[in-house]
């Protein structure tokens, strides 16, 4: 119906506006405490992938999408004389991807620095590197970040606004140049079909009941979680370790700064302004080298007043 009566987009931005005053506002408003802050619960086994959850209130969901939702990080703020900043994982899921797989292509591409969604337009579109368009780009990002979930024809025809014949011929395009990421992917659902489990680059596990379905939608899904837990699973572990790190290195050093939130690959770190250049080197060196991987980590930290400024 959208498009067909000008009153719908009025009804769908207020029930925007309704979703965030009363999930993200008033709900929130009474999570503060005495001492202006908001406590979160955090676990490390509510998820089968092995991610931090964070509930009552869950800060991980913070809308980011759109930018009314991400002006509300505007009202996170730090302390009058302090700051907040925020490191965040530079496509830390498609790196350990390379690592994993080692394809030499996207090794290579991250080697040099390369912008590799980008890249990985020119390869599977055939167009040179400098010629490729946004919407080219837009594309390969889409495919890029799919292929790791195990994204098929349909799905990314939907994403990408393809016909579901050009989306089957760009994930075929993508797995012909990308021949690492092929052979992991199939290498990946074999040794899960006959263990029974896949582990991330830390050991691990995550037990595949699935995979032996008699109910091929339900093996399917099975693949799917076979190809992704690897690589987001061994995300949530170095996160983990960078934390540790973090925490031990900002003690050792006798900082008065503090981590606060993670969010999946994100951290933030509450620091005294006259702390502020240190907590944010050691903060981003932390999280560079929290783990040995064949692709380097890349953690872009961010400051300012409020989580919003931090984020950029």
């Amino acid at each position: 119906m959208r498009g067909q009566h000008p009153a719908i987009e009025h009804i769908l931005l207020y029930r925007t506006y309704q979703k965030l005053s009363s999930t993200y506002i008033e709900g929130l408003l009474k999570e503060v405490g005495p001492n202006g802050r908001i406590h979160s619960t955090f676990s490390q086994t509510d998820t089968r992938t092995g991610r931090i959850s964070s509930n009552e209130p869950n800060l991980q969901n913070i809308p980011i999408r759109t930018e009314l939702g991400s002006r509300l990080r505007r009202y996170f703020v730090a302390p009058q004389g302090s700051v907040l900043l925020d490191a965040d994982y530079s496509q830390i899921e498609l790196r350990i991807l390379a690592a994993i797989s080692k394809d030499e292509h996207m090794q290579q591409a991250f080697a040099n620095h390369e912008d590799i969604h980008r890249s990985t337009a020119s390869r599977i579109f055939g167009v040179p590197f400098d010629l490729v368009t946004p919407q080219l780009r837009s594309r390969a990002k889409a495919v890029n970040f799919g292929i790791v979930y195990g994204i098929g024809a349909f799905s990314l025809a939907k994403d990408t606004g393809v016909s579901v014949k050009e989306a089957d011929h760009f994930i075929k395009s993508y797995l012909a140049e990308y021949s690492g990421v092929r052979q992991y992917m199939e290498d990946i659902v074999k040794q899960g079909t006959q263990q029974g489990y896949v582990t991330t680059l830390y050991g691990r596990r995550r037990p595949l009941p699935e995979l032996a379905a008699a109910n091929h939608n339900i093996r399917a899904l099975g693949e799917r979680m076979a190809m992704n837990t690897p690589i987001q699973g061994t995300a949530a572990d170095i996160i983990k370790l960078a934390m540790i790190k973090v925490y031990r290195r900002m003690k050792q050093e006798g900082l008065a700064a503090r981590l606060v939130l993670q969010v999946h690959d994100e951290l933030i770190v509450e620091a005294p302004q006259s702390e502020a250049d240190r907590a944010a080197q050691i903060l981003g060196d932390e999280m560079e080298h929290a783990a040995d991987l064949a692709v380097k980590l890349i953690a872009e930290v961010g400051r300012g007043r409020t989580w919003y400024d931090a984020k950029g």
